[in-house]
């Protein structure tokens, strides 16, 4: 996924931060018990001015999938920050679909037609995904075309993530990757974003598509 500009970026709280960055990523988890004090606080602020943007991310998240799903015949699923929600204001939004092997040349020439092919990833040791980019009122929707196989595991994580993961824990997650973001560790920032699907899922190889778009269809 590629994430816009910080519209935040000027407010320059986040180096005010108590946290040790350091250490929580040494550790691989963010533990909201482990916050200094009103650490917790702040982070649970910026989660909740996140959510005011769910509605209209919703409504465009659903508007494409209908799309999608007219297109290839599949039912997308988010498979992204969005729906774990673990986005900041900057995410873009990351949608999956799953098909038989049989039907891939079709679906290369479908979503072609639509979007720009952003390139091919290795999913597991043995498969790949194909991504395809999409944009929708300023939003950039980056699709991932999974084999059925595959969309079955990433939904399953997808499903105990959504089960398993607290409230609290979504907001310690997301402050962190808001104070990596704001602090230009984009290296670092760019390892965050996956530790949650590696934490349940360390088989899966989820990893984004940083290229610009190849091709146009």
């Amino acid at each position: 996924m590629l994430d816009r500009p910080d519209p935040e970026g000027s407010r320059g709280d986040a180096g005010e931060t108590l946290l040790d960055l350091d250490a929580v990523i040494a550790s691989g988890w963010a533990d909201p018990d482990g916050f200094p004090p009103g650490e917790y606080a702040r982070a649970a602020a910026l989660y909740a001015s996140l959510r005011r943007h769910d509605d209209r991310l919703l409504a465009i998240r659903e508007a494409v999938a209908g799309e999608i799903q007219a297109w290839t015949g599949q039912a997308p699923r988010d498979v992204g920050s969005f729906g774990l929600r673990l986005n900041l204001a900057t995410s873009d939004l990351d949608l999956g679909i799953g098909y038989p092997p049989t039907d891939r040349e079709r679906i290369m020439r479908v979503l072609g037609r639509h979007g720009v092919f952003k390139g091919e990833r290795q999913t597991s040791f043995t498969t790949t995904r194909l991504v395809f980019l999409l944009v929708r009122d300023g939003l950039e929707i980056d699709l991932s075309v999974l084999t059925e196989e595959d969309f079955k595991v990433a939904c399953r994580m997808l499903d105990e993530i959504d089960q398993t993961m607290s409230e609290p824990e979504r907001i310690a997650h997301t402050w962190v990757k808001y104070l990596l973001r704001r602090a230009g560790r984009l290296e670092d920032y760019a390892a965050w974003k996956l530790v949650t699907y590696r934490r349940f899922c360390p088989e899966f190889n989820w990893v984004p598509i940083l290229e610009k778009p190849t091709a146009k269809g």
